[in-house]
């Protein structure tokens, strides 16, 4: 397992010229449009959320 994930663009300005930042884990700098941003994970979804398939109606009024 790798330490830290790149991000594969720039989440503003979506090019691909991305250096990790100094300020810690998890941060980049995007020289294209000199941004800097911050990835972290959130956690887990609770436990009962889920798509709907097909054939289910979502927000049908009964």
């Amino acid at each position: 397992m790798s330490e830290r994930a790149a991000p594969f663009y720039c989440p503003y300005c979506g090019d691909e010229d991305l250096r990790p930042s100094e300020a810690g884990h998890g941060a980049w700098e995007c020289a294209s449009c000199n941004r800097a941003f911050k990835l972290s994970f959130l956690g887990l979804l609770a436990e009962g959320l889920r798509r709907s398939g097909p054939g289910e109606n979502e927000g049908s009024v009964r």
